[in-house]
């Protein structure tokens, strides 16, 4: 990216004034920021930055938008709450593009993000190769997700899903009074099908294997509901001797055969967790009719460059472009189209053109190893939102601010220098850009920098310094400006020596194909490589499913299953085995960026078990005792300390139609989550409600005398978290602040040694400071006798390692291998590495 021209921000392009910003932490403060530039807001992770981007700013261009729309139509959007702020001047319309996650349907891909899906279905439409005999299809019959075009058979999804005998019937021992069928209900309704099945004659004492098939089959499969008496708790004799005698029922009870019961419980219910237990008992096959590829015989007969529409999509887009370019030309073609259809030459040029000017800047942006095909949800938040950046830069608007969150996260510094390439096209074409970044390079980049702190939560909230970068350098309190301006040395160090190696052999998934790999232990690892080389494949994965198999510790940890549903991607199976190492490994601990929790009740205290303590601390107290409070009692979880009015949520939701919801405190307890009674007691003045509202730091000098409760909030200081609140919802946590907490939880644990920490890029989302707080937590792990291995972009946290393993050299087809792995150093003199240009700079 060439170099930031400042002169041009002093004259008059127009400022955009805040004055009076108190959202989150902010403390009512002011800024001027120039339009038609790039301006980076910096300070450590917790700071206000993302506060002042798009909690005020973003917020508020929103806010005035909608209220140009039509009331009906604002209800479409997800509208932000409206920001704390006096006034905003000379505020362009703006576009938000965050980090966040695909939304969780495996028909959202990266075709239908990018908008190329539609230009690939009119090619396919207008200028195909048919069948002969076969009529036109208009674009629609193309896509899965319409009725023209989907698959009648598995409706669009590529897959059939059944209940089977193998998988409603686990273990074939038992019988069916032993619960032999698993899928049928759990409890009273479970009990109930057992008692029909008595009363209808059938064996429920036989083991299921020893049944005959024809028994088994209708206990199964059958679609029959037959109504029949139900003699509870009698024994089939009793029950044979009831029937014939024609004695009163308990009741009467109605049949459901256990594929009937599953099929309907899955389709039907609202509740997440009866759908998450009958999927267990659902497999998925490949669709027969379409062989996966979701789509109609008619509209799969029809090609283009030899290839069916799901073929071209599945192909990375780097080969996609390629094939399109001579189409795009105008050089392939010519004989068929003169022959037949003169018209399909100029509508292919046309068309190809499109896409391959539309595909040129999404392989800039270093995407071009992902397919059209590829849902959303396996993308990283990072891969996501360069995606959508590549659709606003061939959007060509006009003056508009585009806010982003840390478009840098999860890129190669190689990957960087084409995302900055791509903010230059958007600045150029008269667009300004406020971006919110902790990666160095994309500050140095900026013509004008905002760094808000000094520290994090209540420390922070203060725009410390707001004009060019160079003037930074003159900011005491900043330590963004000790890493911008290389202030800060590399201490010398021993590297450590590993104490052993994991070998791994035969590894394919994805672009890794009969990998060999070697993981030393007893070490600090980083694993490095392109976006797209292989690094989460190996390591996050891999490396993960089988250290997991060999230990037999179930699924990996830390997982957080979505709400299942049919649409979900299959799952992708594991190839490869450990030959040597797992002697030195007792437990896997996979530290990521999942969310904590789901609902708000989960929070940073609750998670790490701290809360525990506390409320052991308050139950102990004499007013407490007197009372005869456990401490349950301190719980907004349980129903006889929580405020009855919120159940403990310490809010309401008030519905405001056409406006944004807004969430209220209760007005019983006034956000306090607990009832009067509880409040009553108190701990060194203070009620429960108080030290929920405490942060970090704060709880901590609180409870300094209280080393069960002291020794986990050091250990969150530590991974700088001390800004966080005790009480603050697992909801409002950053991704990168929920993998900290995990770390965190872990460090509190005596570590006997032994343990394998395996972490998906941990710096995410932090200032160069904090993830240096963080690379010393994890020595602290190293020193205890643990493994460390990491995937990570981050190339000053690199350098602080004991060993660096490159894969690459390129991304999806051409990643995949290892191409240099040693010390730092000897990977930063590898000729066939990417990454050691960019390694060294840190090793001098």
């Amino acid at each position: 990216m060439k170099a930031p021209d400042t002169s041009k921000i002093h004259a008059d392009h127009g400022r955009v004034r805040v004055r009076g910003a108190r959202e989150h932490n902010l403390k009512n403060v002011s800024v001027e920021l120039p339009r038609d530039a790039l301006v980076v807001f910096t300070g450590v992770s917790g700071s206000g930055k993302s506060s002042l981007a798009f909690g005020t700013l973003y917020a508020e261009a929103q806010r005035r938008y909608l209220e140009s729309v039509s009331p009906y139509a604002r209800r479409l959007f997800h509208q932000m709450p409206v920001p704390e702020v006096d006034e905003i001047d000379g505020l362009p319309p703006a576009v938000a593009l965050q980090q966040q996650r695909g939304t969780p349907t495996a028909r959202s891909s990266v075709g239908s993000v990018s908008t190329l899906s539609n230009s690939l279905r009119m090619l396919y439409s207008r200028a195909g190769d048919y069948p002969p005999g076969q009529p036109l299809l208009y674009a629609e019959s193309f896509s899965p997700n319409t009725a023209e075009g989907a698959c009648p058979q598995c409706s669009g999804l590529g897959r059939v899903y059944e209940a089977t005998e193998a998988s409603m019937v686990p273990d074939d021992t038992l019988t069916i009074r032993e619960r032999a069928v698993a899928a049928w209900p759990p409890a009273w309704h479970g009990q109930n099908l057992r008692d029909i099945l008595v009363t209808m004659g059938y064996d429920v004492d036989t083991p299921w294997r020893d049944l005959p098939k024809k028994d088994r089959d209708w206990i199964l499969y059958t679609d029959e509901t037959p109504t029949v008496p139900v003699y509870a708790g009698l024994s089939p004799a009793e029950t044979k001797r009831a029937l014939k005698r024609k004695e009163t029922p308990s009741y009467q009870g109605t049949f459901t055969g256990a594929r009937r019961y599953v099929l309907q419980t899955f389709a039907n219910t609202e509740s997440a967790s009866m759908k998450k237990r009958v999927a267990r008992y659902m497999v998925s096959t490949e669709c027969p009719l379409c062989r996966g590829k979701r789509l109609r015989q008619e509209a799969l007969s029809v090609t283009f460059a030899g290839l069916d529409i799901t073929e071209l999509s599945r192909l990375p887009l780097e080969r996609l472009a390629r094939l399109m370019k001579p189409f795009a030309k105008g050089e392939v073609g010519k004989e068929t189209a003169a022959a037949k259809h003169p018209e399909q030459l100029i509508v292919t040029k046309r068309i190809a053109a499109d896409l391959c000017a539309r595909l040129g800047v999404l392989l800039d942006m270093g995407l071009g190893y992902l397919a059209l095909e590829r849902s959303t949800p396996t993308l990283s938040p990072g891969e996501l939102q360069r995606l959508r950046l590549a659709t606003q830069v061939r959007s060509s608007l006009f003056g508009v601010v585009y806010v982003l969150d840390e478009p840098s996260a999860g890129l190669h510094p190689a990957d960087t220098e084409a995302l900055l390439a791509a903010l230059d096209q958007l600045k150029d074409a008269g667009n300004s850009l406020f971006v919110v970044e902790h990666a160095l390079d994309v500050i140095r980049c900026a013509d004008w920098i905002v760094d808000v702190g000094p520290q994090a939560g209540e420390g922070g909230g203060e725009i410390l310094y707001s004009g060019p970068p160079e003037g930074l350098k003159q900011v005491e309190r900043s330590h963004t400006r000790r890493y911008l301006f290389d202030e800060i040395e590399a201490e010398a160090r021993t590297l450590r020596e590993p104490t052993s190696w994991l070998k791994l052999e035969g590894v394919t998934r994805n672009n890794l194909h009969d990998l060999k790999a070697a993981f030393p232990l007893g070490v600090m690892s980083c694993v490095t490589g392109v976006s797209g080389s292989g690094k989460s494949s190996l390591v996050s994965q891999v490396l993960v499913d089988l250290v997991t198999e060999a230990l037999g510790q179930g699924a990996p940890q830390e997982e957080v299953e979505e709400e299942p549903g049919l649409e979900q991607e299959p799952l992708i199976q594991t190839e490869g085995r450990i030959v040597a190492g797992m002697e030195g490994i007792k437990r896997l601990v996979r530290v990521d960026q999942k969310p904590i929790g789901r609902t708000p009740r989960s929070n940073l205290a609750t998670y790490t078990g701290l809360f525990d303590q506390v409320r052991k601390l308050f139950a102990a107290t004499p007013a407490a005792k007197k009372k005869r409070y456990d401490a349950g009692r301190f719980s907004f979880n349980v129903a006889k300390g929580r405020c009855e009015h919120c159940a403990g949520e310490g809010f309401v939701m008030v519905e405001l139609l056409f406006l944004p919801s807004v969430y209220a405190p209760c007005p019983t307890c006034e956000g306090a989550r607990y009832n009067a009674d509880t409040l009553k007691i108190t701990y060194k003045e203070k009620n429960i409600a108080d030290v929920l509202g405490m942060t970090v730091d704060e709880a901590h000098a609180f409870f300094e005398d209280q080393e069960p409760v002291a020794r986990p909030l050091q250990v969150l200081r530590e991974v700088g978290l001390g800004y966080l609140r005790l009480g603050q919802s697992a909801t409002e946590l950053s991704g990168g602040e929920a993998q900290r907490i995990k770390l965190a939880t872990e460090l509190q644990r005596a570590t006997r040694g032994g343990a394998l920490y395996v972490l998906d890029e941990p710096t995410t989302g932090l200032h160069p400071l904090d993830a240096d707080r963080l690379v010393a937590q994890l020595n602290r792990l190293v020193d205890a006798g643990n493994t460390v291995i990491m995937v990570e972009h981050t190339m000053r946290v690199a350098a602080a390692c004991d060993w660096v393993i490159d894969v690459g050299p390129g991304a999806g087809e051409a990643g995949g291998t290892i191409v240099a792995s040693g010390p730092p150093k000897t990977v930063a003199n590898s000729r066939a590495s990417r990454t050691a240009p960019y390694l060294a700079r840190y090793l001098r």
